[in-house]
């Protein structure tokens, strides 16, 4: 399906570029949550007409972004975990778990579908956690796990 970028999008085009993108792609996301439109003549037109003001639209989106990231960018969290004997986790943090940690402990709100994990964790140590939350603005935090006494209530 053919679409129209209505903002930047990494990975695929900037605001106003005509791209070819899979039905399903289009239809839960781009279409869904206005990222985009179904390229036709009046839509390609209305895009062009409207381009300065989507962009000025962006740039605001994005300094906001700009901001979230400066508050959380290089901390570093703790989250105290059950371990097993030979020091793995019962359950690999997830990013929807990591989404609440960050909303307890540094008070910003970050969306699980915002949270990169490059590679699982499911062992004590300190592992580095990419967020992205706009196309251009992306940023990192540390997670420290380490083992749940049993006289630890966290």
């Amino acid at each position: 399906m053919q679409v129209i970028l209505l903002e930047n999008i990494s990975k695929l085009g900037k605001i106003g570029d005509l791209v070819k993108v899979k039905n399903g792609y289009a239809r839960n996301f781009l279409l869904k949550k206005n990222k985009a439109l179904r390229a036709n003549k009046e839509n390609i037109e209305l895009v062009n007409k409207n381009k300065s003001e989507l962009t000025k639209k962006n740039i605001e989106v994005k300094n906001k972004f700009i901001e979230k990231a400066n508050k959380i960018k290089n901390k570093k969290i703790k989250v105290y975990k059950a371990i097993k004997e030979n020091g793995d986790l019962y359950a690999s943090i997830k990013p929807k778990e990591i989404s609440k940690i960050i909303l307890d402990e540094l008070k910003s709100e970050i969306g699980p579908s915002e949270i990169i994990i490059k590679k699982e964790i499911n062992k004590i140590g300190q592992f580095e956690i990419n967020i992205v939350l706009h196309s251009e603005v992306q940023t990192k935090i540390f997670l420290q796990v380490e083992k749940l006494d049993k006289l630890q209530n966290k």
